[in-house]
């Protein structure tokens, strides 16, 4: 059978498209507002079409794919935001993708997309006493079976799986923590999954694993055994290099260790705004908000000598000659040398399960009047729908951006909003193993 397509609203990072990628799914189209993620797809994947502000796109006149996968902004569900909910700024998008959904199969009489992939936080449970993901249910199941209504669950909690069936339709969700798929990062997500061809939503989520050829070990074994040159042209080729990482306990002199997704340390990595926590192993979750203050990690410090315990809130104080108080809980931990720093774009991107160069060589040396003008509409969308400038950029300043689009802002930015990869192709295996066992 042929490959399945995929078109990828809310684009960011571009982790859809290149989850479809390792997959064996064929990215056509994405849609995305952010200038710089914009550049890093443009760049890794030129083949794939970006069609820019989603609430400019006709669902009918795209090119018709088999998946249409969307993250839909969550700041509005999130703990971590101001819980406007789905009704609120940004989460309201949801609802466009929905109507792109409907637009492409009126027009292509129900036959695509077959699939979509709907990834958000686990903050969406909760939302507006749990309304909101019951409106994201009837919202989905709507688009094979109208009017639909979904009950409200018990004490309004929804719990963290389940799925719903009808004729000839299925729908089914899951939690999936990325710190069980691969990456040393605690970062918990919604997956949503919709069958609007058959009932293999529950497969796809729920019995895949292995037999789809996913698994999260072998997800670090493609990462352990990738090279350390990459074919950064676009193609398909795809290499992640860790072998340079540093070896045994990470603690040298001179050089600051680098936290990567292979080899295991007695790392500590904490967050550094309101919600600050110590933790071994695995980091907080990436935040968008870490462009203004990335999360901090610390290497070489006993973990008795954080406030005696490992969860402990992010309030150290090392003084040179003065051990922590003794208690009862057992000996402390002396270490002379330390070091506290935030992490690096290129840890956040391994946090992410994404190659270290996903961001590299995004300059254009010399910039084409037709690249400036390209780039001059990507930049005015993004200011009429989200920036508070008033003034166009010129075109000078678009020519000198695409010499250099790259910044730690930018980029800290980018994986906040990001999908973990490994997530992401599991969910998508699971997709391509159930469509071809159908033969």
């Amino acid at each position: 059978m042929n490959n399945l397509t995929l078109g990828s609203l809310f684009d960011g990072s571009g982790g859809f498209p290149l989850g479809g990628l390792i997959s064996g799914i064929t990215p056509v189209w994405a849609s995305e507002i952010e200038p710089f993620p914009i550049r890093v797809t443009t760049k890794r994947l030129p083949f794939m079409k970006h069609y820019g502000d989603i609430s400019q796109m006709d669902g009918g006149k795209i090119e018709p794919v088999d998946i249409i996968t969307f993250g839909s902004p969550c700041t509005d569900m999130s703990v971590a935001g101001r819980r406007a909910g789905l009704e609120g700024q940004q989460s309201v998008l949801f609802y466009q993708a929905i109507r792109i959904i409907k637009e492409m199969r009126c027009a292509t009489n129900g036959k695509y997309p077959r699939y979509i992939v709907w990834e958000n936080v686990p903050g969406a449970f909760s939302s507006n006493g749990g309304e909101d993901f019951k409106a994201v249910l009837e919202a989905v199941i709507g688009v094979a079976e109208p009017n639909t209504q979904v009950p409200m669950p018990e004490k309004n909690r929804w719990p963290y799986a389940d799925c719903y069936m009808g004729d000839g339709w299925s729908v089914a969700y899951r939690v999936l923590d990325a710190q069980f798929w691969g990456v040393p990062q605690r970062r918990k997500r919604i997956y949503l999954v919709a069958d609007f061809a058959g009932g293999r939503a529950f497969d796809i989520l729920f019995k895949s694993e292995g037999l789809s050829g996913y698994s999260a070990e072998g997800f670090r074994s493609w990462q352990r055994t990738a090279g350390s040159t990459a074919d950064r042209t676009g193609t398909a080729s795809l290499c992640l290099d860790n072998k340079n990482g540093p070896q045994g306990d990470g603690i040298n002199e001179d050089v600051s260790f680098t936290l990567n997704t292979v080899d295991r340390h007695a790392v500590y990595a904490m967050t550094t705004g309101s919600f600050t926590q110590v933790a071994e192993d695995k980091a907080p979750t990436v935040l968008a908000r870490d462009y203004k203050d990335p999360t901090a990690v610390c290497y070489g410090i006993g973990r008795d000598t954080f406030n005696q315990g490992k969860n402990a809130k992010f309030a150290p104080t090392f003084e040179e000659e003065l051990q922590p108080t003794l208690v009862a809980k057992g000996p402390r931990a002396i270490q002379s040398g330390y070091t506290v720093r935030r992490l690096t774009p290129t840890e956040c991107a391994r946090l992410q399960g994404f190659p270290d160069w996903w961001c590299d060589d995004l300059g254009i040396a010399e910039p084409t009047m037709e690249d400036i003008r390209y780039w001059y509409d990507v930049f005015e969308t993004h200011r009429n729908i989200v920036s508070s400038s008033t003034k166009p950029k010129s075109l000078k300043q678009i020519a000198k951006w695409l010499r250099d689009p790259h910044s730690d802002a930018a980029e800290y930015k980018m994986w906040g909003n990001g999908v973990a990869l490994p997530c992401v192709v599991f969910v998508l295996s699971g997709i391509v193993y159930c469509t071809q066992s159908e033969g």
